[in-house]
């Protein structure tokens, strides 16, 4: 199958050449030249499979024409090598727990198989030179890439964040692996972090030294794999009769590659009701889906960090997968809530339901709440351990917050860290030193 770019559909691309190179030369996205929906025969079956043999169903549909099968195989079944429990809170409120990982964070499915894929088309090609991946991160996208591309032969990785505004837990998980991770503290915001990325991946100089790809959303491999839960998440509900055709997701938002890969999966045949976009204060696709209009803007601190996205990158997408406005309004509700109503609906749920969330998961379980009809049934995606963001959570809740093994491990390594200014000649005197 070929991919296009969302700016020029004349500029095509194979599967290997997307996936390496993450944005298209013109600084589009990479989307499918055509979307097949998968047999319904698999969607009526999947509640006696696997997910495993549902991600390795879908990843052969969709690039069957570009993996060689046992190849593609093994990739799946070493990226989804953990559990995905869907949590039912009451008849008609279920939460689907992304966050088993390395980092604990929804992320990691994404990440991995983007690493893995990474690895093998290198592999194809050993007269390459190294590959730099730049990730700007706003929280768990940079512990994400960096577990999954951790020692990845031939590959290094690069985390921009914005000094500051991330939680102890989620620096430490990038910046203390060391080896071909390097973590890059940004004096400014998340905005600059991807401006300098940007501009990099636009840079003549940069792109003759280095080569360089993404490892965000921006890449079209992340959504495959993201859409494998969904359509996991559909399995398990089957299993309890629960019909496709009633199921609301909600979802926090920023970039959008999450919901993107939702409707991906919608795409391909998964039966969904509609979707639920859920924004902290930075509501930019709240304010599209009200108004029409997209408007970027500066992006704002909160105690949601990994929502703290001014312009999101995966609008293009969503007017590929959906069209016009009045399309993506009818498939997609749209919410935006202040820190004090993260707070309290953490506060909420744990004294009703004796169940902790992150400041994350509880936007989009409170979008769930607010949104849901008689008849529906909802799933709210829980996108990282409540640990991660231990401060928030404790106060929210008064009581501690257990630090699972997983995250220790990170906090007791040795952080390293390179401080830049938010200057696009900073970052590229640091990439032409490499």
């Amino acid at each position: 199958m070929r991919y296009y770019s969302t700016k020029n559909h004349h500029h095509t691309a194979t599967l290997e050449e997307a996936v390496m190179r993450g944005l298209a030369p013109d600084g589009g996205l990479y989307v499918p030249e055509r979307l097949v929906s998968l047999p319904q025969a698999f969607v009526r079956n999947m509640a006696s499979m696997s997910l495993q043999d549902i991600g390795y169903a879908i990843a052969n549909f969709t690039m069957q024409t570009d993996m060689e099968a046992d190849v593609l195989h093994e990739i799946v079944n070493q990226t989804l090598h953990f559990e995905i429990p869907l949590r039912r809170i009451d008849d008609n409120h279920f939460v689907l727990e992304l966050f088993d990982g390395p980092s604990m964070a929804f992320k990691d499915v994404g990440a991995r198989f983007l690493a893995l894929l990474m690895r093998h088309f290198k592999e194809r090609h050993p007269e390459w030179p190294d590959i730099h991946v730049l990730v700007p991160t706003s929280g768990d996208t940079g512990g994400a890439v960096a577990c999954g591309f951790h020692d990845v032969p031939g590959v290094h990785v690069h985390v921009l964040y914005p000094q500051d505004q991330l939680s102890y837990v989620q620096e430490a998980q990038f910046a203390s692996l060391g080896g071909n991770v390097t973590a890059i503290e940004v004096k400014g915001t998340f905005d600059d972090c991807k401006r300098l990325v940007d501009k990099a991946f636009g840079d003549k100089d940069l792109q003759a030294h280095l080569h360089l790809t993404s490892a965000t959303t921006i890449n079209v491999a992340r959504l495959y794999a993201q859409t494998f839960y969904y359509f996991y998440a559909h399995a398990m509900l089957a299993r309890l009769g629960v019909e496709g055709q009633r199921v609301v997701y909600s979802i926090p938002c920023a970039n959008l590659g999450n919901l993107a890969s939702g409707l991906l999966a919608h795409t391909l045949g998964l039966p969904v009701k509609r979707f639920i976009s859920v924004e902290n204060e930075n509501n930019i696709f709240y304010n599209y889906i009200k108004t029409g209009h997209f408007i970027a803007k500066p992006s704002v601190s909160s105690i949601a960090p990994a929502l703290d996205a001014g312009n999101p990158t995966n609008m293009p997408r969503i007017m590929h997968l959906l069209g016009t406005h009045q399309q993506i309004k009818r498939m997609i509700h749209a919410y935006s809530y202040p820190d004090e109503y993260i707070l309290s609906t953490l506060r909420e749920v744990d004294r009703r339901y004796g169940y902790l969330m992150d400041p994350h998961s509880a936007i989009a379980w409170r979008g769930l709440c607010d949104d849901l009809r008689e008849g529906e049934v909802g799933v709210s995606l829980a996108t990282a351990h409540p640990a991660k963001f231990a401060d928030t959570v404790e106060q929210a809740v008064e009581r501690e917050v257990g630090m699972p093994a997983q995250l220790v491990r990170f906090l007791n390594g040795t952080r390293r860290v390179t401080t830049l200014n938010n200057g696009s000649n900073s970052f590229k005197h640091y990439l032409l030193s490499l």
